[in-house]
């Protein structure tokens, strides 16, 4: 079934797509760049920056799955443009492997995109992020486990590095945890700027009154700790003598 109306996904009620990154690789990704049939053709085929990331076809409030093809950024490079009309994309870490469950083997990569307003390199950020995903190489020496033509294969294997699959949403940030903050700051501000200081205060100071009652029953204490251990040690040799009134 085509659920692809017009460049927007429209699933029937109660369906949600949300493929790990293993089922983006091996069951959209390499068969899409292999011509293979897909488990549904869910995903649409769009230039991903020819549009700004609020611009694109879907909701904007759901994540948004694109098979696009990168465009190099230069005749002679193989550096990709990743420009707008608003702004650019820009990666951020490092890429991330995808190992199949089964065979423990790296099927594809993964690298994470922000998207920021403006020209580089003094462009401001936004909360819109991407996940780029990629074929390795040892997944497109394997081939598709449909039989294809015999320039298919090669043709594929011509632009494994073009084609990707974007997961485009909009990071959504906690209103509690920001409403936190701002009060945490507030009451911040108001104790260290507003208030007055507190000194230094000495409690050990109010207690010099005490402190001879206190040195006495210490002194009293340690001076008597020897007879206690000599009247515990001498218990079982005699016994205990009687006061007499």
């Amino acid at each position: 079934m085509n659920f692809v109306r017009d460049g927007v996904v429209k699933l029937p009620p109660g369906f949600r797509f949300h493929p790990t990154d293993e089922e983006l690789v091996v069951q959209y990704l390499k068969r899409k760049v292999f011509s293979c049939p897909l488990p549904a053709s869910i995903i649409p085929e769009i230039d991903v920056c020819k549009f700004d990331p609020w611009d694109l076809p879907g909701d904007s409030k759901q994540e948004r799955y694109f098979f696009s093809i990168r465009e190099a950024k230069y005749p002679n490079g193989n550096r990709p443009n990743r420009a707008t009309g608003s702004g650019y994309w820009k990666a951020t870490g490092l890429d991330k492997q995808i190992v199949a469950s089964r065979s423990n083997q790296v099927v594809g990569m993964k690298k994470v995109l922000v998207f920021y307003r403006g020209k580089p390199p003094k462009g401001s950020r936004t909360d819109w992020i991407m996940h780029e995903y990629r074929l390795s190489d040892a997944t497109g020496s394997r081939g598709c486990i449909v039989p294809q033509r015999k320039n298919s294969t090669q043709n594929a294997m011509m632009q494994m590095e073009d084609w990707v699959l974007c997961r485009i949403f909009l990071k959504k940030r906690s209103a509690k945890n920001d409403g936190e903050t701002t009060q945490a700051c507030t009451n911040y501000r108001a104790r260290n700027l507003g208030a007055p200081r507190i000194g230094f205060i000495d409690f050990m100071a109010r207690e010099t009154s005490s402190s001879s009652d206190s040195s006495s029953i210490t002194e009293i204490s340690s001076a008597g700790s020897p007879n206690e251990e000599n009247s515990s040690s001498n218990s079982f040799s005699s016994p205990p003598r009687e006061r007499k009134p």
